[in-house]
C-alpha cells in the first residue's frame, strides 16, 4: 500500500532509530547519581527524553497499524501518516525547544498597543488548544490600553518549530474602537520569535560582556516588589542587546529569566546570521526592523487573514484571533 511505503521512507527521515538511540542514551545517564548535579542541564535533557519518546511512540502506534492494516483502511492509514510527516518539517538546530516570544507595539499609537495585547492573546490561546503551557515573562502596560511590550515563555513539544515562522510584522485593519468617528485604522505589532536557550553549556556568554543594572519594579507584585530594586536590566555589550526583566519578586530570579532571554535572544540573531559563535557576531547586531508586515488581519471594510508569504488565507479573523493559527504555521513549513 501507499501509505505503508510512505511510513518506511518516513522512518528513514525523521531518523526514528537514532531517536530510540538517544532516548536510551539520556536514560542511562539518568541513572547516573551525578545527572541531577546540574539541575537546568538535567531538566532540559529530562524534557528532551519526554520529546524523544512522545515522537517515537506516535510513529510506532502508526507503524503497528500499518503492519496489519488491510486495503479497506488505507485511507485512514494516509491520514495518520500525514499527521506524523508535520515532524519531518521540524528540521532547524532548535526547533524540538520551547520558545520565547518578545511583543513590540509599532506605528499606530494606543490603537497598535491595544492590537499587541490582541497578538499577546491569540497566541495563549494558542498555547492552550495545543499541548503547550504560556507563562507571561515581563509586561509593560500602555498608558491608556494595551500593552507597549511583553515577552512570553510557550512550552511543550516542538513549540519553537512551530511558531519560529510567526516572526516578523503584523498588520490589522479595522474601525478604532478609540476614534470618536470610529474611523478605520491601520496598526502593527512586531513579534520576534526565540528558542528558549537555558543552559550555559547551548550558548556561553562571557560575563565581562555584560553590564547589569538594578532598578524599581514599576510592574504589579505588592509593597515589596516596589520599593525594591528587584527589576533587571542586562546590556550585552558587543551587539548591545538589552534584556529587562521586573515579574519576578526577587532579583536573583529576575536575573535568571533576564539571561535565559538574552541567551535566546542570541541564539536567534546566531541563526539568522548563520553564524556559530557569539565572537562571530560583534558589531553586527542590529534592531529587528520593520520591513514589511508578514501578515494581515483585516477586521474592517471586510473580514481576511492573508500571510503574504504563503499565502495561505482565513476569511474568519475572530476564530484565529481566538488562537486558530495551525492552518498559517503549516503551511509556513512547508513552506521553508
Amino acid at each position: 500500500m501507499e501509505a505503508k511505503q510512505r511510513l518506511e521512507e518516513l522512518k528513514q527521515v525523521l531518523k526514528i532509530d537514532e531517536k530510540k538511540s538517544r532516548a536510551k542514551e539520556i536514560e542511562k545517564e539518568m541513572n547516573s547519581p551525578e545527572f541531577w548535579l546540574d539541575e537546568k542541564e538535567a531538566q532540559a535533557k529530562s524534557r528532551e527524553l519526554k520529546v524523544l519518546k512522545e515522537e517515537n511512540k506516535k510513529f510506532l502506534d502508526v507503524y503497528e497499524i500499518a503492519e496489519i492494516a488491510t486495503e479497506s483502511e488505507e485511507d485512514f492509514l494516509k491520514k495518520e501518516v500525514d499527521k506524523l510527516e508535520i515532524y519531518a518539517l521540524f528540521k532547524g538546530k532548535y526547533d524540538i525547544k520551547n520558545a520565547i516570544l518578545t511583543f513590540y507595539a509599532g506605528a499606530g499609537g494606543v490603537d497598535a498597543q491595544d492590537w499587541t495585547e490582541m497578538l499577546l492573546k491569540m497566541y495563549l490561546r494558542w498555547a492552550e488548544t495545543n499541548n503547550a503551557t504560556a507563562i507571561v515573562l515581563n509586561e509593560s502596560r500602555g498608558g491608556e490600553a494595551g500593552i507597549k511590550s511583553a515577552t512570553v515563555e510557550i512550552s511543550g513539544p516542538y513549540v519553537f518549530g512551530k511558531l519560529r515562522g510567526e516572526n516578523g510584522v503584523h498588520r490589522l485593519v479595522r474601525q478604532s474602537p478609540f476614534n470618536a468617528k470610529n474611523l478605520r485604522q491601520t496598526s502593527f505589532a512586531l513579534v520576534e520569535v526565540m528558542p528558549e536557550i537555558e543552559t550555559d553549556t547551548e550558548i556561553n556568554i562571557d560575563p565581562k560582556d555584560l553590564r547589569v543594572d538594578t532598578f524599581h519594579s514599576s510592574g504589579s507584585g505588592g509593597q515589596s516588589v516596589n520599593t525594591t530594586n528587584s527589576a533587571i536590566r542586562i546590556t550585552h555589550i558587543p551587539t548591545n542587546i538589552v534584556v529587562t526583566c521586573q515579574n519576578e519578586r526577587s532579583q536573583l530570579q529576575n536575573k535568571e529569566t533576564a539571561m535565559k532571554i538574552l541567551r535566546s535572544r542570541l541564539a536567534q540573531l546566531m541563526l539568522e546570521q548563520h553564524k556559530e559563535k557569539i565572537e562571530e557576531i560583534r558589531g553586527d547586531f542590529s534592531s529587528p526592523e520593520w520591513g514589511n508586515q508578514i501578515r494581515s488581519y483585516v477586521l474592517h471594510p471586510y473580514k481576511l487573514v492573508k500571510d503574504h508569504r504563503t499565502s495561505f488565507e482565513s476569511k474568519d479573523p475572530d476564530k484565529v484571533l481566538l488562537g486558530d493559527l495551525n492552518g498559517f504555521i503549516e503551511a509556513e513549513l512547508k513552506l521553508q
